[in-house]
C-alpha cells in the first residue's frame, strides 16, 4: 500500500484526467435508472461487455419492473444465461423488481439505504447507481479502484470502505462527481493488474509505484 499522495498531487493527477476525458461515461448499457441499476447488479464478477452482450437485447423491450415480471424468472434466466451466476442473478432481479413494484410505484429510489434493501445491490451497485442517474458524488470502489488506489497513493486503504473514504475525503470537490469512473477506466486500461502500462500512463511522473514497466 502506498501512503497517501498530498493535496497538490491529487489535483494534478485528476486535472491531468479531466483534461484527457472530461466527461468520462460507465461502460454497462441502460436506457433509464432501473435497468442501470439491473445491470449492474448484474455485473458482479462479471465484465461490462458480457453484461451488455446480453443485456441489450432484453432491455430493448424490458425496461421496467413490470416487464421485468411479465418475461418472469425463466425467461430472464434464458436471456441472461452468458453471464456469470446467472440463476441467482435472475431471481435476485425478480425479487427487486417485485419489491419495485410493490413498495416504490414502480420507480428506483434515490436513496443509498432504500436502493441497499434491494436483493443482490450492495453498496457498490448503490453507489454507481446515484452518482450515474442522480448525479450524486458517491463512489463506487471495484477491484480497479482498489488496485489503483493503493498502488499509486491516490486513495490507499485496507478494504472498499477505507479506500471509499480516501478518495472522499482526499480527492478535491471539483473532481468527486467523475472521481470513480476515471480510477476504473485508468485501472482497466492503464494501470492493469498484471502489467501496468506505465510507458502509456498520464500520471506516471506523479506515480510513486516503483515497480514500473517500460
Amino acid at each position: 500500500m502506498a501512503k497517501q499522495l498530498d493535496y497538490h498531487t491529487i489535483h494534478a493527477i485528476f486535472s491531468r484526467f479531466q483534461a484527457a476525458e472530461p466527461e468520462p461515461q460507465g461502460e454497462l448499457h441502460h436506457v433509464n435508472a432501473y435497468t442501470l441499476l439491473v445491470a449492474v447488479a448484474l455485473s458482479a464478477q462479471a465484465t461490462d461487455a458480457g453484461v451488455n452482450k446480453a443485456t441489450r437485447p432484453l432491455f430493448a423491450t424490458v425496461d421496467k419492473p413490470q416487464k421485468m415480471l411479465d418475461l418472469g424468472l425463466e425467461g430472464l434466466t434464458e436471456a441472461i444465461k452468458t453471464i456469470g451466476l446467472f440463476r441467482q442473478k435472475a431471481k435476485n432481479v425478480i425479487r427487486l423488481s417485485e419489491i419495485l413494484v410493490n413498495q416504490y410505484g414502480g420507480e428506483v429510489p434515490s436513496s443509498r439505504a432504500a436502493l441497499q434493501s434491494l436483493p443482490g445491490v450492495g453498496r457498490k451497485t448503490a453507489n454507481v447507481v446515484l452518482n450515474m442517474w442522480w448525479h450524486v458524488p458517491a463512489q463506487a470502489v471495484d477491484t480497479h479502484i482498489f488496485r489503483v488506489g493503493n498502488r499509486t497513493g491516490i486513495c490507499p486503504g485496507k478494504d472498499v470502505d477505507q479506500v471509499e473514504r480516501a478518495i472522499e475525503d482526499n480527492i478535491p470537490a471539483e473532481f468527486q462527481q467523475h472521481a470513480h469512473h476515471w480510477l476504473i477506466l485508468h485501472g482497466r486500461y492503464i494501470c492493469t493488474a498484471r502489467k501496468p502500462r506505465c510507458a502509456d500512463c498520464l500520471i506516471r511522473d506523479l506515480c510513486p509505484y516503483e515497480e514500473k514497466t517500460a
